[in-house]
């Protein structure tokens, strides 16, 4: 195994599901709504009005709480959730969902079959070049399925700029060299773009949440579960201790409590659905 596969490993493995569930409902508000955009054919039984998909992958499924909206959503559905975090996929499979589960990257998947519905939900902004990548994922989907696609696109927000900052000017900086992506997501028009002249037909759009956070440090909290894991993968106990107090601290200037106790943390995501 080489360095870059050790080190893609330990971040994989220092994912802590309990860490990233603590903001569970306002992590999950933005899969819901992706799904609610998702128009696929109709099959009518009796009065009951099911989408019409055989096959359903979600990518970077986390501990399963997307996968189980889509197993709501797609009842007679073969369900796949893929993630490449054990942890993550542990938390997963105690779930008990009607799902199958692959320990993989996705920028390795390479199926043999294609999908009526590939959904992915806060995991490609993980993976560059999403010029090549959206096309080659899209390219996995049935005629009449879709490629539905939700990233955080919060890169020039404080929280990920002062990260950066922090990163680059410790004593941990050569650990961390190359270790933090830049800003691989681009505006919902670019992907509109892209996946045009590709698609049947693709919806595209932008929200910005202005999310209320209460606790202790509630922003770091946040990217514990996040964009900090790289950073816990890469150094030591106390190096990564020192690297968080120095953040922490930033945060709270960057992101001051409200008169109610209660902390602002806007974030803004893209989502699309491209249709074949």
């Amino acid at each position: 195994m080489g360095q870059s596969d050790m080190s893609a490993a330990r971040q994989a493995d220092s994912w802590n599901p309990e860490t990233y569930l603590s903001y569970a409902a306002l992590r999950e508000r933005p899969a819901q709504e992706l799904l609610a955009r998702v128009h696929l054919d109709r099959v009518h039984l009796d009065r009951v009005h099911l989408d019409r998909a055989a096959n359903v992958i979600d990518l970077g499924c986390g501990p399963g709480n997307s996968t189980s909206y889509l197993a709501a959503r797609f009842p007679s559905a073969s369900l796949t959730g893929l993630d490449s975090s054990g942890p993550m996929l542990a938390k997963a499979r105690d779930s008990g969902l009607r799902a199958s589960w692959i320990e993989s990257d996705i920028a390795d998947w390479a199926p043999e079959v294609g999908y009526d519905l590939i959904y992915s939900n806060a995991a490609l902004h993980w993976l560059e070049d999403h010029d090549s990548l959206l096309p080659r994922l899209f390219g996995h989907v049935r005629p009449g399925g879709a490629l539905a696609v939700q990233m955080p696109r919060n890169f020039e927000a404080p929280s990920h700029t002062t990260l950066h900052a922090v990163a680059e000017n410790g004593p941990w900086a050569e650990a961390l060299d190359g270790v933090l992506k830049t800003a691989p997501v681009m505006p919902a028009a670019e992907y509109q773009r892209l996946l045009s002249p590709l698609a049947r037909a693709v919806d595209a759009w932008e929200t910005t949440y202005i999310q209320r956070l209460t606790g202790e440090d509630p922003v770091l909290n946040w990217v514990r579960g996040t964009a900090l894991t790289p950073v816990q993968a890469a150094l030591d106990e106390e190096a990564y201790a020192a690297f968080e107090d120095a953040y922490g601290g930033l945060l709270r200037q960057a992101y001051p409590r409200d008169p109610d106790g209660s902390t602002l943390f806007p974030f803004t995501r893209v989502f699309f659905v491209a249709y074949r």
